[in-house]
């Protein structure tokens, strides 16, 4: 739910290293609800040490640092607001974290860089929007064969994204009115992100 107003409510790190430290969350953004996050990482805790991770749609950075605090070896925060990344830079300078903070349009800034590639990536979009379903064939195209990808969002809007690339989700669950699972990457797969990706 949105705050009052910038920095008037927070979310917090629920494991790892920083498990416990809280995360300002500004007016307007939505962070993935506690009990979706220790869901998530309890899927992934074996994908996790060592991994490089693409945190799109960044707000809060909660999915990010969550993934760092846990053993990710990095991660790139995109956010398009430049207060929010602004606060993502505060946050990673707290922590002492190893990340970056690209204040960009994720989309395009996708398009731009043509060279990073990730085990991970979260991808939490703003509700009702096609952005889950526009940005999935980019990120998978750029996950390395067997990475992982998350997705969040309503129901319909989940389904549309993960069957336009053709794939199955390998987990999937729910939490009120989100959506959340996993689409992996298949393995022998160096560039998917159309229809015809085989199913993992």
């Amino acid at each position: 739910m949105p705050s009052k107003r910038p920095g008037s409510s927070r979310t917090r790190i629920v494991g790892g290293k920083w498990r416990g430290r809280k995360l300002p969350v500004a007016a307007g953004v939505r962070p993935t609800p506690n009990r979706a996050r220790e869901t998530l990482f309890n899927w992934l805790a074996a994908e996790l040490p060592g991994a490089r991770v693409l945190d799109a749609f960044a707000g809060t950075g909660a999915l990010g640092f969550e993934a760092l605090s846990r053993g990710a070896a990095h991660t790139t925060f995109v956010e398009r607001n430049p207060a929010t990344a602004r606060a993502l830079e505060t946050q990673k300078v707290r922590l002492d974290a190893v990340a970056d903070v690209v204040c960009a349009d994720v989309l395009r800034w996708l398009r731009q860089t043509a060279d990073a590639s990730w085990e991970l990536a979260f991808l939490d979009p703003p509700f009702a929007t096609t952005l889950l379903a526009e940005v999935l064939p980019l990120v998978l195209s750029r996950l390395t064969p067997g990475g992982i990808a998350y997705l969040e969002a309503p129901r319909v809007e989940f389904q549309a994204a993960v069957a336009g690339v053709g794939l199955k989700p390998v987990r999937e669950a729910r939490a009120g009115a989100v959506w959340f699972g996993l689409v992996r990457k298949p393995a022998g797969v160096t560039h998917a992100g159309t229809g015809s990706a085989p199913a993992p």
